[in-house]
């Protein structure tokens, strides 16, 4: 068995690791939110304002710093006044193709209620697609405003006395497609029109301009280059996509997927070199990637493989894969935190790459929340550098063992599908974890979680401390 080492360098510093960068995504698409987060108050399943009490406390100590909604397609359908106060009626809720009906009884007060509940940031999708400037200017106001006008006094009403204070709103979303079909030029006049109006209602908020593809990007921002003073997030999306079915994948698939949320650094450095170049070192402009995730070919009936029947609901397996897939990404995000604004994975509950999954009273913790879970010591600090030398290769020939630290700790990953490894860590540490699982399928169900940390061996070596590693497993060392 070979052994790598990993080397902290703390004399590199690389920037912080923003609490935005581990936010979350929770659309009105399939289960995600109705049957999932909120069950309503009269639900028989033990709730606080009508979300799922086991959630909310899950999502506490996920943590959960940031939360987006109500989209995704769903934002350029949704009108925020359908949702508030006493009489609300029912809309077709449309999303990704799915129509279903919405009783819109989870509105703007319940979710920023849930945000103040488990201390996540609010991040609202404002409707470009369907929607009016005008539409959107007030829902800022009813949001944000102190001053008693009509808006603020139906919001008192409502059972809210002080502003909520939202910062980030997004510009409408994937505006090139479900968003309106929009090309990047004309959606850049419409961003122009829209965020000076809602600028004009409260200028502290944060907007966030909807990206897409090398092409798009490359044409909305020079058509923005002259107004980039009204841009504080650009936003771009990446599904992966080339891991095959969520369960019954091949060795080639499992190392695509890792390979694919390796690749998402390439998508994020080549945006930043466009918003360098249009601001010309005048302004920093966040890249906001405000929908990530693996994405199967049971969810979808697109893209490679893709085989979703005509009921697809986007709900998809949740593996110990999809959970290394994640700690892979997060060492991107850590690596381009002076990029990246922030993070937002799809979705947080029971859709595509989901934390935590229902079923009727039953809810169960994903692989993917442990990974997540396991970073946490990570949020708010100051990544640095980090060398891994010799252990086991990937078939591409790249090192199987990855890192990424910060001042509080390490995150470890062995990537390798059959070899495990030992490794030998630079420092002093005094707490361990390690997430692994008996096959890189397995997946926690209603009916038993076997995946889940577990305290790491640790001996001392030299300057630094030796554990072992299984195959597709992720282990932290915290400080």
């Amino acid at each position: 068995m070979m052994s790598a080492t990993v080397t902290i360098h703390h004399d590199q510093p690389i920037g912080t690791v923003s609490p935005r960068l581990y936010g979350h995504f929770a659309e009105h698409l399939g289960r995600c939110c109705y049957d999932g987060l909120f069950v309503g108050k009269d639900s028989s399943v033990p709730n606080i304002g009508g979300f799922r009490k086991d959630i909310v406390e899950a999502l506490r100590a996920m943590p959960t710093p940031l939360l987006r909604w109500p989209g995704g397609c769903y934002a350029d359908h949704y009108h925020w006044k359908d949702g508030i106060g006493p009489d609300r009626p029912v809309r077709l809720g449309m999303s990704c193709g799915l129509q279903v009906l919405d009783t819109n009884e989870l509105g703007t007060d319940e979710f920023l209620a849930l945000c103040e509940l488990i201390g996540a940031e609010p991040y609202l999708a404002g409707n470009v697609g369907s929607g009016t400037p005008e539409e959107l200017c007030h829902w800022v106001e009813y949001c944000n405003a102190a001053l008693p006008t009509t808006l603020v006094q139906e919001r008192q009403r409502n059972g809210r006395e002080d502003p909520w204070k939202v910062k980030l709103w997004g510009i409408g979303n994937e505006n090139w497609g479900c968003g309106g079909n929009y090309d990047a030029e004309s959606y850049a006049l419409e961003y122009r029109r829209y965020s000076l109006m809602v600028q004009h209602v409260d200028p502290s908020i944060e907007m966030v301009v909807c990206g897409h593809d090398t092409d798009w990007n490359r044409r909305c921002i020079d058509k923005l280059r002259n107004h980039m003073n009204f841009v504080d997030h650009y936003s771009i999306h990446r599904y992966w996509i080339h891991g095959g079915h969520g369960v019954d994948f091949t060795e080639d698939e499992y190392y695509a997927l890792l390979d694919e949320a390796d690749a998402t650094e390439d998508f994020i450095v080549e945006t930043r070199a466009f918003l360098e170049e249009a601001c010309g070192g005048k302004r920093h402009v966040g890249i906001a990637l405000d929908e990530w995730g693996v994405w199967h070919a049971e969810s979808r009936n697109w893209g490679p493989g893709g085989c979703a029947s005509s009921s697809n609901d986007y709900s998809q397996a949740c593996t110990m894969r999809d959970a290394v897939a994640t700690a892979v990404g997060l060492e991107v995000f850590h690596r381009q935190c002076r990029s990246l604004s922030m993070a937002n994975l799809a979705q947080i509950t029971n859709v595509l790459h989901a934390p935590i999954m229902t079923e009727g009273d039953a809810m169960w913790l994903t692989p993917t929340y442990y990974a997540l879970q396991m970073h946490k010591c990570h949020i708010g600090q100051t990544a640095v550098g980090t060398a891994v030398k010799d252990g086991p290769k990937q078939p591409s020939g790249k090192a199987a063992v990855s890192a990424t630290a910060t001042q509080r700790g390490v995150t470890i990953t062995n990537r390798h599908l059959h070899e495990s490894t030992d490794v030998v860590v630079s420092g002093s540490y005094t707490d361990g974890t390690i997430l692994s699982a008996h096959a890189p399928n397995a997946q926690n169900s209603a009916a038993a979680s076997p995946i889940a940390p577990k305290p790491l061996t640790m001996q001392a070596e030299g300057d630094g401390v030796r554990i072992h590693l299984p195959p597709f497993s992720i282990a932290t060392l915290t400080v």
